[in-house]
């Protein structure tokens, strides 16, 4: 899987997803570290949106780190952050209060996905 690839599928599984729940501001960067698919991209909760776009953001509260393969449990709900956090597949950078949230969010996306 090309970073392209990777970035689409993340990009597909999280947009649509309703955040109007989430009042506040969230700014997460996501550093995939992969020969193939590494790279770079960002995700922002603001004004009740999400927005999902492949670059850095300099404004972040938090930055994840890890391979695709554990971004991908995580967003398919099969992988808890904190679980892979605790067992070093996943480097967390920044504050750790609001990186926690993460896992609201990949929730709202995949209850979403149940429902389409």
């Amino acid at each position: 899987m090309t970073y392209s690839e990777f970035f689409q599928e993340m990009k597909s599984r999280f947009m649509g997803t309703d955040v109007s729940k989430i009042k506040e501001h969230l700014a997460f960067q996501f550093n995939i570290e992969d020969q193939e698919a590494g790279g770079i991209f960002y995700v922002e909760v603001k004004d009740g949106q999400l927005h999902i776009e492949p670059y850095e953001y300099y404004d972040r509260q938090a930055i994840f780190i890890s391979d695709p393969k554990t971004f991908l449990k995580m967003a398919e709900g099969k992988a808890d952050p904190v679980t892979e956090f605790l067992a070093h597949r996943l480097k967390v950078e920044g504050d750790l209060d609001k990186a926690l949230r993460l896992k609201e969010i990949i929730d709202m996306a995949n209850k979403k996905r149940k429902k389409g």
